[in-house]
Order: structure tokens, then sequence, then C-alpha cells
């Protein structure tokens, strides 16, 4: 059943309020962009405030890791969500009301950045504690991925047509008002105690690191997203950049282009959604992998609009894939006890390698042109993507006997004969 997460009161809860503060969310993301862009009409600074906002993952990651394993983490989720409401507020009141200049922008990107460093392991771990069977896990962060990429489909679209009629200080006044729906969800949900309370006690940020290095599955898993997040992904924040330079728009065609790039992710993640179990979903990666490089290239060459969003269609169903695949795989497969210690170093692999990615392309598209970035970007991905195929035999080979300490042997090898038998991948 595609939906059976839903039958825990928390989950429901926070997935109603996320919805909305996702909107919010992706309207900000795309007059943020949009805004300096239209001060400064340069590629590299779009990549400088893409550093700003993802850097403080990667700094604060020793700290925010401990943090959510150690202390309640929906309290950290509360006063992460409220910092990132009073930020957006500023921002909004900041170009509403005054002058914006390039490095409060980035400034206040930064800001958020730090806010973010702390939420998203939090967030991470949090969604365990939501669920209380292990089988519907899966479900549960494939459905968060729905969740963020409907929001994904929705959010640049409307955000588009504010910019166009209002400016966009009106989308980042939206923003900070969503996050008043996912406060009120956060405080009506009833958390059961953590299973684990002494091992949240206890534990270092270099332990963590230790446990990732030694356990291959998880180990090759990160390197390959940041392998992807700072080679494939920041081609995102050249797309004003695309929407400008190459098809020749305005606000309304990055809307749109981030809409098709919503509608590809969101069929990515419902796809997993509906999958039984999570147990041997680390032999899809490589073809994900795959389908977000040959997205990206195809997207990299077009000069139309429709056929532009066809192919961003496909990169963003496989980036999705693959990054619900690789979440799945390690919240499924990690100890309790390092938890938030592995979800914030996953935050390293997934937001911390981001900013450099950001200013790499940046730099690159200024000297090379976005198209030829983009080009080189998708490259990378299908590297990326034969390398971690080159050891899926070591990956399945120590992933397994955590499958079936968990229960989940038996439905995997249902699964793989299935698969075998039609010649099609889990």
């Amino acid at each position: 059943m595609i939906m059976r997460a839903f039958r825990y009161r928390n989950y429901r809860l926070f997935f109603g309020g996320q919805c909305v503060s996702l909107v919010g969310t992706w309207m900000q993301n795309i007059a943020m962009s949009w805004l300096v862009y239209r001060l400064t009409g340069s590629p590299l600074l779009l990549g400088v405030t893409g550093f700003a906002s993802q850097a403080p993952s990667l700094l604060l990651a020793p700290v925010t890791g401990v943090a959510a394993d150690r202390f309640d983490r929906r309290s950290i989720i509360i006063v992460t969500q409220t910092l990132a409401m009073l930020q957006a507020l500023a921002l909004g009141l900041l170009v509403m009301f005054g002058h914006p200049q390039v490095w409060q922008i980035v400034s206040l990107a930064a800001a958020l950045g730090v806010i973010n460093a702390f939420d998203m392991p939090a967030r991470q771990s949090f969604v365990v504690q939501l669920v209380e069977r292990r089988e519907d896990l899966a479900n549960a962060i494939a459905l968060n991925s729905s969740m963020f990429n409907s929001a994904r489909l929705i959010g640049p679209s409307v955000a588009g047509v504010f910019i166009a009629a209002f400016g966009e200080g009106v989308c980042f006044l939206a923003n900070a008002a969503s996050y008043l729906a996912v406060i009120a969800a956060l405080l009506s949900m009833r958390i059961r105690p953590a299973r684990t309370p002494a091992a949240k006690r206890g534990g270092s940020f270099l332990g963590g690191v230790a446990y990732v290095r030694g356990f291959p599955p998880i180990r090759y898993i990160m390197l390959l997203l940041a392998a992807a997040s700072l080679l494939g992904m920041p081609y995102a924040v050249l797309m004003p950049a695309y929407a400008s330079g190459v098809l020749h728009g305005g606000p309304r065609t990055l809307g749109f282009l981030m809409a098709f790039s919503g509608a590809g992710a969101l069929a990515g993640a419902l796809r997993l959604a509906a999958r039984r179990n999570p147990a041997g979903l680390e032999r899809a990666i490589p073809l994900f992998t795959a389908l977000f490089g040959c997205g990206l290239l195809g997207f990299s060459f077009s000069r139309w609009f429709a056929l532009s969003g066809a192919f961003l269609f496909l990169a963003s169903f496989g980036m999705i894939s693959l990054l619900a695949s690789c979440n799945t795989i390690i919240q499924t497969l990690v100890d309790e006890d390092k938890r938030g210690r592995v979800m914030s170093l996953y935050s390293v692999s997934f937001m911390g390698m981001a900013p450099f990615g950001s200013l790499l392309a940046g730099w690159a598209a200024s000297g090379l042109g976005v198209r030829h970035t983009m080009t080189l970007n998708a490259l990378f991905v299908l590297l990326a993507a034969a390398a971690f195929s080159s050891r899926m035999k070591e990956v399945s080979a120590h992933a397994a006997p955590v499958y079936t300490r968990l229960g989940l042997g038996g439905t995997a090898a249902e699964e793989l004969g299935e698969a075998e038998r039609a010649g099609t991948p889990v």
C-alpha cells in the first residue's frame, strides 16, 4: 500500500505541516536565486550564494550529528523552524522596504545554512520515531520525498508568477508564514521516548566516522552522494542563467522549468513509495544515477523549452530516485545509537559538498558558459554511476546480513527473484 505510513498519527501531522512549509521554502529558493541574478547578472555570484547557504552543513557536522543523537530531536526541529521563519521574515522585509545588497542576501543565506545544518540530521533521524514498524520506514522516507517534490512542483511555479506580479519580497513573506504550519504540527505530536537513551548520552562524532568507514554499504553510498553533490547537482544554481541566457525567458520560464524538475522528482519518489521492502534497493542505484546523468546531458544540449523540460524531468526522476534510495538504505541499515551522527555525515555528503560544487559551477560557467558546464556535470555523474556499479557486489554482500537480522531478507529474496525473471532491476 503506497500510503501505509499514514496509519501513524505523528507521521500524518509531520507530513501535513511539511507540505505547507516546503511550498514556501521552494518559493524562497527561486526568489532568492532570481533576486541575486537580477541584481548582479553573475553566474559566479549565484554560486557564491549557494555556497553560503550550504557550507555550514559541512563545517558544523561534528556538532550537529552529536546534537541529534544526544538531545530531543523534536525540540531541535521546533527551534530550527522558528529561526528559519525569522530569517525568511527578515529577508522579505529587507526586499520590500529596504534596498537589498548582495552582501546582505548572502549573509542571510549563510544564516539559514547554519539553521539547516542543525535541522537536517535531526529531521532525517526524527522520521524513524514517527513510524512504529521498521518495514514502514522506507515508505515514510519515499513519501517524504514525494512531499518534498510536490512542493518543488508547486512552489517554483507559484514563485514565478508572484515574482513577475509582485516582486521577490512577497515570496519571502509567504515562506515565513508557511513555517507556522510545521511548528503547529510538531507541537501537536505525541512522541515516545527514544529507544536508546544511554547510547544517546555517549558517542562522539569520530565514532560515527569510524562506523561509516568500516561499513561498505554506507561508505560507498556516501561517496557516491558526495560525488553527485559536488559535480552533478550544482546545475540547479545555474538555472536562472540557463532560463535567461539559453532560453531567453524570465522568472516564469524559470518557474516552469523547476516545475518540470519537480514533476520528474515526484514521479521518482512515488515509484519508490510503492516498493514493498527496502532490501535490495541498492542494486538500482547505478541505474538511477545513470538516468540523472543522461537527463542532464540532454538538457545541456537543448535550446527549446519543451525539450529542456522533458530532459529536466528525466534528470530529476533519476536524481530523486537516487537520493531517496540512498536515504532509505542508510536509515534501514544504520545502528539506532549512531543514527544522528550518520545522518550528519549524510548531510555532509549531500549538502556539505554542494557549496563547493556551487562555487565550481559558477566559476566554470563564467569561463566555459552555462551549457558546457552542465555537460561536464552530466559526464561526472555518469562516471560516478560506473564507479559505484563496480562496487555493487561488496555493497550487497555486507547489506544482506543486516536485512536478514531485521527480518527483511525473505521479502528481498522474493523481489530479487521476480526482478531476475522479469529482467529488470529491483
